[in-house]
């Protein structure tokens, strides 16, 4: 299992470096994050022994389990819906928050980090394609709510981050990272107090490379790495 694995790595790091020389960028960009939820720890540490020390989980509970009990060096990356009464067990503990979806979570997060005497980098997701059924603010909206949440106290906006669409076609989705990456454009190009972000959490399993040419600095894959999820555990 650890052999394929790190096969698996290895071709995913290869792919993005691909992706950068095709589109003219550096390759030390873009920052792979292994998503590891509802895989075990003897699959995690496969990983780490393969050389990776970036992790993203989705749920809170199996994120602390994982904090808890694996080698102190791996960056955690919180990259699952957040509800606001989960804030407490996480803040501190990430290196970033990728979902913040409104300004009521921030306002919690900012709350605990103060509390805590830290500073939580965030980023702000955006739902970029508009689907029903996940979460993050509006392309629209986007200025305004990075205005209101870049206000409050320990909190480091670092970036966007976006979950698009699942499709067959990885370039039915190169509109939406090309959207996303407009947005952060646009929004650093207002001078706003406490805000430059340099963070594009998007690509997945299925369309990272698009991502990646389209200015993705950070991936996050899972299946590529540790195969299909297994949900009936």
């Amino acid at each position: 299992m650890e052999t394929n694995i790190a096969l698996n790595i290895e071709n995913v790091k290869q792919n993005i470096e691909q992706a950068c020389l095709r589109s003219g960028r550096n390759p030390k960009d873009v920052t792979l994050i292994a998503v590891s939820k509802t895989k075990p720890n003897e699959m995690l540490m496969d990983a780490y022994n393969a050389g990776m020390r970036t992790f993203g989980e989705n749920y809170v509970q199996e994120l602390v389990s994982k904090i808890d009990t694996l080698p102190d060096d791996i960056e955690w990356h919180m990259i699952g819906h957040l509800q606001t009464n989960k804030v407490k067990y996480i803040v501190g503990k990430v290196a970033m928050i990728h979902s913040v979806d409104s300004v009521k979570l921030a306002r919690e997060i900012s709350k605990e980090a103060v509390k805590r005497n830290v500073t939580a980098d965030i980023l702000i997701e955006v739902n970029v394609a508009l689907e029903e059924n996940k979460f993050g603010i509006t392309l629209e909206n986007g200025i305004e709510t990075v205005t209101e949440i870049a206000k409050l106290p320990g909190l480091n906006i670092r970036g966007l981050m976006t979950s698009a669409p699942y499709v067959s076609n990885p370039e039915d989705n190169r509109k939406y990272f090309r959207d996303l990456k407009q947005l952060c454009v646009d929004i650093n190009s207002k001078n706003i107090d406490n805000i430059h972000m340099d963070v594009l959490s998007m690509g997945m399993t299925n369309d990272y490379i698009t991502a990646v040419e389209e200015g993705a600095t950070m991936v996050r894959v899972g299946t590529a790495i540790f195969g299909a999820r297994n949900y009936n555990k």
